[in-house]
């Protein structure tokens, strides 16, 4: 299938493994740059290697940044100032039953699972608008 991706760049964070790493594989695989993140430098060269070996013919970059807090998704933004796709797929969980999620578990659960794409939404639709053309996708789950 052509998505006609070919000269778009695509971030996909939390991109080391599962749905995001998939979909950061397949954008590459339909000609898009692609830009693999996650928290761990380790993690997010391997998820970039395995990649590049795929074949795929998007370019493939690697950018290890945290971006549970507003610091993280500035200095991915300095790193990556523009962006035609981006897909907020980064989001964590508690391993606790509900009664025992505490206030300040509930506060970092939205703080990564909520506020990072806001925050990367918010510094790249300018650009995507001034370009007529840009593609912003959040993936949640429970």
């Amino acid at each position: 299938m052509d998505l006609q991706l070919q000269n778009k760049r695509a971030l996909v964070t939390g991109s080391t493994a599962g749905i995001g790493f998939a979909i950061a594989q397949s954008l590459a695989q339909e000609g898009a740059s692609v830009i693999v993140n996650g928290r761990s430098a380790a993690r997010v060269e391997s998820a970039a290697k395995k990649i590049r070996k795929s074949g795929a013919p998007g370019e493939v970059m690697a950018s290890a940044i945290d971006l549970s807090t507003r610091a993280g998704v500035e200095a991915l933004v300095r790193q990556i100032p523009a962006v035609d796709i981006l897909v907020n797929n980064l989001g964590m969980y508690v391993p606790k039953s509900f009664e025992q999620i505490t206030d300040e578990d509930w506060l970092e659960i939205f703080e990564v699972n909520v506020l990072s794409g806001i925050r990367l939404s918010r510094a790249y639709l300018p650009g995507m608008k001034k370009q007529n053309w840009g593609r912003i996708i959040f993936i949640s789950s429970e």
